[in-house]
């Protein structure tokens, strides 16, 4: 039993752009993403930046998930930096992680979409200004929409948790999601599977989510860590 546990710790949850953990200072920007999931944004282009484990690439892969999109990753093929007419949103990562050659080609597929009409959403840990890529470049990164994505206060993330916890009927004591937090990665994909193998776990021992349980759990899990 603890063994199938542990795979289920290092298990992927499907990104979406309504799993996505708002927090206050995002409510804006996740309106805004799903105006770019229907195409229905004034502004074409669009540029997140943000510290590591924040949600851009979780953001990025639920838009993925809609028609016509397709996700670009810092090390995708020629043929993923190609305009294709069939493809309408385009979902570029990580930016400063291109290289040369890369660059030249999002330089490119930029003037394809602005050309054709059609949309882009691309991503960096910091503004396009101070990003570490070509000046023609980054001023393509600043044409659109520029938001900031913060990360979720340890209060976010425990409103969030202990939500999606009632959504599932699961009962929390008191003291199991502030020792989660000062105990295990603190990113919210991770810390999600977490209250997944919680809720998993109480069901196949039959005990309350305590703090006992969860220390238990805990001895189980990998110490690697998790991509935003």
């Amino acid at each position: 039993m603890m063994k199938q546990l542990v795979l289920d710790l290092g298990a992927e949850q499907a990104h979406s752009l309504d799993n996505f953990a708002v927090g206050g200072q995002n409510a804006e920007l996740a309106h805004l993403m799903h105006q770019f999931a229907e195409r229905s944004s004034r502004e074409h282009f669009a540029y997140l930046w943000g510290e590591s484990a924040a949600g851009k690439t979780h953001l990025l892969h639920g838009l993925a998930a809609t028609p016509g999109a397709r996700y670009i990753g810092p090390d995708a093929s020629d043929a993923e930096f190609t305009y294709a007419p069939e493809v309408s949103l385009y979902l570029l990562d990580d930016c400063d992680r291109l290289s040369a050659a890369r660059q030249i080609d999002a330089f490119a597929l930029f003037n394809q979409i602005r050309e054709h009409g059609a949309y882009m959403v691309s991503t960096g840990p910091v503004p396009p200004a101070v990003l570490p890529v070509r000046e023609d470049l980054r001023t393509r990164m600043g044409w659109g929409l520029i938001y900031q994505i913060h990360g979720l206060s340890d209060e976010e993330k425990i409103a969030a948790l202990t939500n999606a916890a009632e959504a599932r009927g699961l009962t929390l004591s008191a003291s199991v999601l502030p020792y989660l937090l000062s105990h295990f990665k603190r990113d919210m994909r991770s810390l999600s599977t977490m209250l997944d193998a919680l809720d998993q776990y109480s069901l196949e021992t039959q005990r309350p989510v305590t703090l006992p349980l969860l220390r238990d759990l805990l001895l189980t899990a990998p110490p690697a860590e998790s991509k935003e």
